[in-house]
């Protein structure tokens, strides 16, 4: 019998050894795909953040120094990954959640999906509407 999928739990860690730019002693939050899909999905229609302020933002309010920068990356990208697919399943735009508003053309993060600035440059357009 197959084991249940667990579900990933956030955690706070304090580093060891400086990581990605965090000093040694900080306390890392690592957030959940989840976590990160209910912050994107909050952004109101016509506002952005960027990936940093949004990883403030969650340290802030997991009350850690700072937020992994690699697991957000990770995580956010799955979030536009799953969004993209629901999109070409033929989903509603305003059902899906709305990652053009954290990830910026020309990111990293953006530079690995499918799309390209224009596509995300609409996207924000039609959140003006």
């Amino acid at each position: 019998m197959p084991k249940a999928a667990k579900t990933k739990q956030p955690k706070k860690v304090v580093l060891p050894t400086s990581f990605a730019g965090i000093p040694a002693g900080a306390t890392l939050y690592v957030a959940t795909p989840e976590i990160v899909a209910t912050y994107v999905s909050k952004v109101p229609a016509g506002q952005t953040r960027t990936v940093e302020r949004m990883r403030i933002d969650l340290a802030k309010r997991n009350g850690a120094d700072a937020t992994c920068p690699v697991s957000t990356a990770i995580f956010l990208r799955s979030v536009a990954e799953v969004s993209l697919k629901q999109l070409a399943e033929g989903a509603d735009r305003g059902s899906v959640t709305p990652f053009w508003r954290v990830i910026a053309a020309g990111t990293p993060i953006a530079k690995r999906l499918p799309v390209d600035a224009d596509w995300l440059a609409a996207q924000l357009a039609l959140d003006q509407e």
